[in-house]
């Protein structure tokens, strides 16, 4: 039985790897930021009673801790002994990193390092995933792949460069095997419900029942690469599971206007987006990024990895998964795509 590490675990990416892991029956442990309130809603489904447990046992389990403590990460490893380290765990929200620059970067940026020193001092064999972002390509026109030179537009997008180099030093430095998964835009029902996907998603389905009547949005033209976040796990342990170490983008090679998705959304709630949809300046952001579209070739001729949901399905399951929360499962859906593991489960 492999053992894996996951920092991020309770975010949406976090969740569905753990519940990737888990059914290739890995042990699968996460990192868990104490907070006053209850952050493992996305995991819900994945816990098992030690009484009802199968002949494997219990194989997940949290543990309290955090980016910017040092010793902590350093206890925990030594304790786990990890095969594979998934590092998910960010200020990870673009427009909130301009109002807490510092905070980003120290828990964005340099809690990067503090992982990989802590795999170093203990000379952990270890495989390393480093969660990087499209953001670091920035104002870069697309399309953009493993050569593209970085100019981020925010400082997540300069932090994540920042874990990104790292990553690559360390690997250089020590010999370590760790790997940069660039990361386009990926989206599912368990996104929080202030990332843009989600919060159109949620308020068409809030319209379309009567619960809401607008939508307040910034900045409509910027461009983006979605695609569904199950997907996307899957070439995270894709990535590890390779002879070499090296570096790649995930992508769907399409391009969409936040207007377009929201126009998706909408059409598919029944709804004419422009008897709802308001502009909000407080939603743009200092530096906008125009437009971020990937070339995943590279993982698709090495990894064997490709996408299979595009936007427009990717909305109209968005939208049916917010549909579901409010009227229960008596609501019209459209099927999710067929995946290489069990349905997502529509927690959010």
């Amino acid at each position: 039985m492999k053992t894996a590490f996951i920092t991020g675990i309770t975010g949406q990416d976090g969740s569905y790897l753990a519940e990737l892991l888990l059914a290739k029956g890995y042990e699968v442990h996460g990192l868990l930021r104490r907070s006053s309130s209850f952050s493992t809603g996305r995991l819900d489904h994945l816990y098992v009673d030690p009484h009802e447990a199968d002949e494997k046992g219990v194989r997940l389990f949290l543990h309290y801790g955090d980016l910017t403590d040092s010793s902590r990460l350093v206890t925990l490893l030594s304790r786990i002994r990890p095969d594979e380290v998934y590092h998910l765990g960010a200020q990870s929200h673009v427009r909130v990193s301009f109002d807490e620059p510092e905070f980003t970067g120290d828990t964005t940026g340099l809690g990067t390092i503090r992982l990989l020193e802590a795999i170093r001092m203990i000379g952990l064999d270890t495989r390393f995933y480093q969660a990087s972002s499209s953001e670091m390509f920035g104002a870069t026109p697309p399309p953009q792949d493993e050569s593209t030179p970085f100019h981020p537009r925010s400082p997540y997008g300069a932090a994540k460069v920042y874990g990104y180099w790292a990553a690559r030093n360390y690997r250089e430095a020590y010999g370590m095997y760790a790997v940069n998964g660039i990361l386009f835009n990926h989206e599912s029902p368990r996104r929080g419900e202030t990332f843009v996907t989600r919060k159109i998603a949620r308020a068409a389905a809030r319209i379309a029942t009567g619960l809401e009547q607008h939508l307040y949005l910034g900045n409509l033209d910027a461009v983006r690469d979605w695609g569904f976040a199950p997907e996307y796990v899957e070439g995270m342990w894709r990535m590890l599971q390779a002879d070499a170490p090296s570096d790649y983008v995930l992508a769907t090679g399409t391009a969409y206007t936040v207007g377009d998705f929201v126009r998706l959304c909408f059409d598919h709630a029944g709804l004419d987006w422009t008897d709802h949809v308001r502009f909000d300046e407080r939603y743009l952001r200092p530096s906008e990024v125009d437009a971020l579209i990937g070339d995943a070739t590279k993982a698709r001729d090495v990894l064997g990895w490709t996408p299979r949901t595009y936007t427009p399905e990717l909305a109209r399951v968005m939208v049916d998964a917010e549909l579901v929360a409010i009227e229960g499962p008596t609501a019209t859906v459209t099927p999710l795509p067929v995946l290489g593991f069990e349905r997502p489960a529509l927690a959010s």
